[in-house]
């Protein structure tokens, strides 16, 4: 499907988006270069474990380490969000149901570097991914100030409606339009009437909201800077990992390949392996299922010999780990979260320093991702006729997950300080001691400090 999309992208901005059609239809350029476009189709093809390095002839699979790291994010900055919106019950009720599957799209807009949540009034709404936006322009801040979004419509193997809807902010306030074409599956032709399309019949060709100040919708996008185009388009939170999963993924197939050429066999001749029957009458060998792989016939007399070399993966399995350990270092994870430490000696300020790498990317997540919410509240209350009543939009992400280790064990001994934590416990926590250990390698107090 993405292949459809991106493809349909190309032939808007090729063919019917060139400059002269572009103006007289918005008259604005469109912020999408074609490396982005053909950015996108390689994290998505990296997402599904498509990458173009996974071949069946090298024997090479993904690992799944995209989709690992976008769901690691994700988890981490969904886990103690608690967002709300007070002052308007009704409102915070269609929020709550929007936001229901935040969780499966983050993935995918932390993969494809951006997404939009987009109010389809009542209480619905749509999730956008990257691949079906089109950015017209961006404001100071990189947030999306004019947009296209693409909606596609079979009607036959060859026809295909295409619906473009705009959502321009201006000195004017809020313009929504409409438009629809007839075309192919990767293009778009002649304009048509939206009432050719009976789910599109009622919808406004254009309709402005003079009052209406921000853009109608919640805009997410990746806080990694975009050296691809240099453009503000959103940039995948692995994109800067691709060459170490690749490697990681090659590595795993020596490693499999390891395994399956050790794999243990008995060479022997036909006639010493037993025989029977079959129901035609012919002679068969009688080699049980589970035992076939480890039998292979020769053609040789009373030959028998064993197949079983030594297995090196300790050398495979460690070097796998290095490169899982440089995507963690590239994509801003803690050392651990896609490698193993046992197999690996770190100090602990290297540890530290892998925990507060993570901390910065999360926070700054969750910061935009913050900014996308309201813009969704703001975008449904808009559409539900709420927006000039009060209401006010609450979020916090607590992350006590991400405390450095410092910040905790300052905390735990202010614990002990005020009575709150034993002296024990701290001992148990910190320095891995049991309970009888701990109590007796606390501190002898002087007799003048007990008195």
């Amino acid at each position: 499907m993405l292949r459809a999309i991106i493809k349909f992208l190309k032939g808007v901005i090729d063919k019917m988006f060139n400059k002269t059609t572009l103006k007289k239809v918005i008259g604005e350029d469109v912020q999408l270069s074609d490396s982005m476009i053909t950015k996108l189709e390689e994290w998505n093809d990296m997402l599904v474990g498509k990458a173009k390095w996974c071949t069946s002839d090298d024997g090479i699979t993904s690992l799944g380490i995209e989709s690992a790291i976008c769901k690691e994010f994700t988890n981490v900055c969904l886990s103690e969000m608690t967002a709300k919106v007070t002052g308007n019950d009704k409102l915070d009720e269609i929020f709550q149901k929007a936001i229901k599957n935040l969780n499966e799209n983050l993935q995918d807009g932390l993969a494809l570097g951006s997404m939009v949540i987009k109010p389809l009034g009542n209480d619905e709404v749509e999730y956008i991914r990257a691949d079906n936006i089109i950015p017209i322009e961006y404001n100071a801040d990189g947030l999306l100030k004019k947009c296209a979004f693409i909606q596609s419509k079979k009607i036959n193997d060859k026809e295909y409606y295409h619906r473009v809807e705009f959502h321009l902010l201006g000195d004017n306030g809020l313009t929504i339009m409409n438009k629809a074409y007839k075309g192919k599956k990767s293009e778009i032709n002649t304009q048509i009437s939206l009432e050719m399309v009976e789910e599109w019949a009622n919808l406004p060709e254009e309709v402005n909201y003079p009052l209406m100040d921000k853009i109608d919708f919640g805009y997410y996008k990746n806080p990694i800077p975009n050296r691809i185009d240099r453009s503000f388009t959103g940039v995948s939170i692995f994109d800067n990992s691709i060459e170490n999963i690749k490697k990681a993924d090659i590595q795993n197939a020596r490693l499999d390949y390891e395994f399956e050429s050790a794999e243990r066999a008995v060479f022997a001749d036909w006639t010493a392996v037993e025989t029977r029957k079959n129901t035609d009458g012919r002679i068969v060998n009688k080699i049980p299922q589970r035992r076939k792989r480890l039998f292979v016939g020769v053609d040789v007399n009373d030959a028998l010999d064993t197949f079983n070399p030594e297995i090196r993966e300790s050398n495979y399995i460690n070097g796998l780990n290095e490169y899982l350990r440089r995507v963690e270092l590239t994509s801003s994870l803690a050392y651990g979260d896609l490698s193993k430490n046992e197999t690996v000696e770190k100090t602990a300020t290297e540890i530290l320093a892998s925990k507060k790498r993570k901390y910065n990317m999360v926070n700054a997540i969750e910061s935009n991702l913050k900014d996308c919410l309201q813009g969704l509240v703001d975008g449904l209350a808009f559409h539900n006729g709420m927006y000039t009543t009060n209401y006010e939009f609450i979020c916090d992400f607590k992350d006590s997950i991400l405390t450095d280790e410092n910040t905790e064990r300052l905390q735990d001994r202010q614990d002990v300080a005020m009575g709150v934590m034993s002296a024990v416990e701290y001992r148990m926590k910190w320095y891995a001691e049991d309970e009888k250990t701990a109590r007796k390698n606390l501190p002898v107090l002087e007799p003048d400090v007990l008195s």
